[in-house]
């Protein structure tokens, strides 16, 4: 399979990954990843903020020792560490993390402190997107753990689609799921969740661009507050 995988162009991974997006949009999460490891074997890994475990967990029941790889940025909280480190330590995965070429005390030297609250977007390039996209290089497919209802930037977000940028399949198996839908997943399994969603916040990125949110307010909210960037640029 794996040989057959290597074989396919870009053009027929468009073609699979469209197709699959409507054939796979009534299937359930677990379902979704396992056609993804049936797929794409060890050419699929997941990606995690470490906001939860709950796609990690079901991808490591479709596929036992999937990569997980994770975004250590400098900038998060102890807590997202904490779980990060939870995460690999009880469940069957091989967890990857990914830096940035520069510390934050060299990107400080070189663009001055606190880029974060001058540039935001060049920020997160710096310390997401190129980390992410030189860390998916040998990736065919990759996993996000992205949902419909978060925000309406995500509403029209595909269980399998086509990520132009990086020329990869891109799988949301949860895409169509719900906060409820998410809790009761928790619950009935244990998933290991960031602890600071107990603590008032409904989206845990970078501790410098991320607050706790207000009654009413959707859950990407407390996500870089008070700017009209939605988004890091590794979904947009």
């Amino acid at each position: 399979m794996t040989t057959a995988q290597e074989e396919r162009s870009t053009e027929e991974l468009k073609q699979l990954a469209e197709q699959a997006g409507r054939d796979l949009e009534d299937a359930s999460a677990l379902e979704i990843l396992q056609w993804a490891a049936k797929t794409f074997g060890k050419q699929f890994c997941v990606t995690s903020s470490m906001e939860d475990a709950v796609v990690a967990h079901l991808a490591a029941r479709a596929m036992p020792g999937v990569d997980v790889v994770f975004l250590d940025t400098g900038y998060h909280f102890e807590e997202t560490i904490g779980t990060r480190d939870a995460v690999e330590a009880v469940m069957d995965v091989n967890l990857i993390t990914l830096t940035p070429v520069q510390s934050v005390a060299e990107q400080d030297a070189q663009y001055g402190p606190k880029l974060h609250d001058r540039d935001p977007d060049l920020c997160c390039k710096l310390r997401k997107v190129q980390p992410l996209e030189q860390g998916l290089k040998d990736y065919r497919a990759w996993a996000t753990g992205l949902r419909r209802d978060e925000s309406p930037t995500r509403a029209d977000t595909p269980v399998v689609g086509w990520d132009d940028k990086r020329q990869k399949v891109k799988i949301s198996p949860i895409a169509r799921w719900t906060q409820d839908d998410v809790d009761a997943y928790v619950t009935e399994h244990g998933v290991l969740t960031n602890p600071l969603l107990m603590d008032g916040y409904a989206s845990v990125g970078c501790a410098p661009c991320t607050r706790r949110v207000l009654e009413g307010e959707d859950a990407r909210a407390g996500r870089w507050a008070g700017r009209s960037k939605t988004e890091c640029g590794l979904h947009g």
